[in-house]
């Protein structure tokens, strides 16, 4: 199905460019063009070596090395200082020198390992491996603050302020260091900068996001869409509907709430402002879909990764499985919200010679074999590595079907180029947030952190949720995901364990909340972003996204409380009763934020609805529960026969 942009690739380029950091780069650098081709297919080559089965990985040190020095390289030859020269011609002379610096101190590493790891423990490091250090840190933040953004870099900043002056803070001092202990923790140990963040992008992470640019390559982005609106668009509302759809299945792939609604929403957002929606539900619709798809198995973002390695007994085909639930839940919200804005103004679903044919899908059907691939490798018991190999090779295979997606020698190399240039935002942000990580862990803050909440909080555990929350949102406006969730894992989430909440259902919560902090107001980029797509008010946009993704601001207290729907000690009639009425709930809560049910409810309607909807919700109280079911059925039925009388009505002045 064809549609005509409404925005220009140059268009969409300089829109990621203000709303999206990690898009913000140079458009014509000149001569160096070829020296970063040369780098980013050299490393994406590098990982695909790297992990295939006859080689496995280096030791986490030298794998990091490579993986963040070649980065470090490509974002000063890639991200200029400032935004004026994102079209500026060529790479400035300093920028140059910034990335063989940042890539020499990080192969300083391979270059002196036997050292670094054996007589400088000993003897102690020199003045060249001190200075070499401090190099790299200074120059990683400088390389995160261009690719990432400023918030990050402040928090990475403010942490190592503390592990050099934090000895008298009162409540929360420690031990102190000086520079030079310091530093040799920071850049030569797998605790911080090269530690379990920096480990997942080497191996899982980087392959994920390259198997991404494969399935763009390969047309399975279109296919998607494609999908969508075949299976939705001829409802009420099909074409908000099939935008949603579309966007999650694209979402989980991109790992990118902000790029995802810039792409997806070229298309799917003048087709609903066409359909007769708002501009700006049609960009919150686009941007609450776009961030729900960083929770969508079996992708579900880079996070998810680095997630199977701090939740112990976890893999991440567990994750995979665990995470279908909540998805579920997440997106049945913003699709009852699509409904029931489309019934509220009458939308009515696109005709059907419009719609993609049953036999046109079904003729592209090999085009999800990727996908099958890497479900049916995690779910077998193959590594996350092994199912990404798989992955990409299914996809690489599947181009050649039919003339249309073949891939030619050249794009073939635009992919392996495409596949490091994705990554280096993550590699970027997973360093400094392993900064941040090894602070927490060297000076011990992290359990004063916990301990600071959980007496905050007292013996409430909704007042600690809360105010979790909070911070996770807090921090998840100005921190990509993946950093987010390592730094909230690391301080949050063990308060909340400590407190006696599952580990799994405390992680995914902090997980949960990094992530809609994309659609919170007042920072909401992805909606923001769709916004700007609409020609709407941003503002009013990201409020409207706030109530469409209204679940994902429930559904982590709900599986706090009741881990059944995260499948902890779950059965068929311990699951299927809870997941029902989460799902009546998250209706009743939906038609509240959305002003419409079965017909447009009078006020004191809507403040029952919502009361209904959070008896549902409320878990293990059987009375509360049916109390909540038999308010939702008498407002059901009280605007099912107002909305017959009325028509009635209307149906006799007719007659007349």
């Amino acid at each position: 199905m064809k549609e005509k942009e409404v925005l220009s690739e140059e268009q969409k380029l300089e829109m990621l460019a203000k709303y999206d950091k990690e898009s913000a780069f140079r458009q014509n650098p000149g001569r160096w063009a070829w020296v970063i081709s040369f780098l980013a297919i050299s490393l994406t080559v590098f990982h695909l070596w790297r992990a295939l089965p006859i080689n496995g990985p280096l030791v986490f040190l030298m794998q990091g090395a490579v993986h963040l020095g070649t980065a470090l390289s490509l974002i000063f030859l890639l991200y200029p200082a400032k935004k004026t020269g994102l079209k500026r011609k060529g790479v400035p002379w300093y920028d140059v020198l910034f990335a063989f610096m940042g890539m020499g101190s990080c192969y300083y590493i391979l270059f002196q390992y036997d050292w670094l790891t054996g007589g400088a423990r000993i003897l102690g490091y020199t003045t060249l491996d001190i200075v070499v250090a401090t190099i790299g840190i200074i120059l990683l933040l400088e390389a995160t603050r261009r690719a990432v953004g400023i918030p990050i870099v402040v928090i990475g900043v403010v942490a190592i302020l503390y592990g050099l002056f934090g000895t008298n803070i009162p409540h929360f001092g420690h031990g102190g260091f000086d520079w030079t202990g310091l530093t040799r923790r920071l850049f030569y140990s797998t605790d911080a900068i090269f530690g379990t963040p920096i480990q997942i992008s080497s191996t899982f992470i980087f392959l994920f996001l390259f198997f991404g640019v494969m399935l763009t390559k390969t047309g399975v982005g279109q296919y998607f869409n494609d999908l969508a609106f075949g299976a939705t668009g001829r409802y009420t509302g099909g074409t908000a509907k099939a935008a949603v759809t579309a966007s999650a299945m694209q979402g989980m792939v991109t790992g990118s709430s902000v790029a995802n609604t810039v792409a997806s929403g070229s298309f799917t957002i003048p087709m609903m402002k066409r359909a007769k929606f708002r501009p700006e539900f049609a960009a919150a619709a686009e941007a609450s879909a776009s961030t729900g798809g960083q929770i969508m198995p079996p992708i579900m973002g880079a996070a998810a990764f680095i997630m199977a390695e701090y939740v112990t007994g976890i893999s991440y085909s567990d994750i995979v499985i665990i995470g279908i639930i909540p998805a579920i839940l997440y997106f049945s919200g913003v699709f009852m919200g699509t409904h029931f804005e489309a019934k509220r103004h009458g939308i009515h679903g696109l005709p059907k010679d419009q719609l993609p044919t049953l036999k046109g899908l079904l003729k592209r059907v090999d085009l999800l074999l990727p996908l099958v691939a890497i479900v049916f490798m995690l779910v077998s018991g193959f590594t996350a590595t092994t199912a990404a190999l798989y992955g990409i090779g299914t996809a690489f295979l599947v181009s050649f079907f039919r003339k249309d997606t073949r891939m030619s020698f050249k794009d073939m190399i635009n992919a392996l180029e495409q596949g490091a240039r994705v990554a280096l935002p993550v590699i970027a942000a997973c360093a400094t947030a392993g900064i941040i990580v090894g602070i927490v862990v060297f000076t011990g803050l992290g359990s004063k952190i916990a301990g600071g909440l959980l007496n905050l909080a007292g013996d409430n555990l909704f007042l600690l949720l809360f105010f979790t929350m909070i911070a996770c949102i807090l921090l998840g406006m100005g921190l990509p995901t993946t950093a987010n969730y390592v730094v909230t894992a690391t301080m949050a989430a063990p308060a909340l364990i400590q407190f006696g909440v599952e580990p799994i259902a405390a992680h995914f919560f902090v997980f949960y909340f990094g992530i809609v902090a994309d659609i919170t107001p007042p920072v909401c980029l992805a909606a923001y972003a769709g916004a700007g797509i609409a020609r709407a008010n941003p503002m009013k946009a990201g409020v409207t996204a706030f109530k469409l993704a209204i679940a994902a601001f429930i559904i982590p207290y709900v599986f706090v409380f009741n881990p059944v729907l995260l499948l902890q000690d779950a059965t068929v009639l311990t699951l299927v009763p809870v997941l029902i009425t989460a799902l009546l709930g998250m209706m009743a809560i939906s038609a509240t934020m959305m002003n419409y049910f079965i017909y447009k409810p009078f006020w004191f309607e809507r403040i029952l609805l919502f009361a209904s909807g959070i008896m549902l919700i409320i878990p293990d109280d059987l009375p509360v529960e049916l109390s909540g079911l038999a308010l939702f059925i008498l407002i059901g039925a009280l605007q099912y026969f107002r909305k017959k009388r009325d028509e009635n009505k209307d149906k006799e002045v007719v007659a007349e």
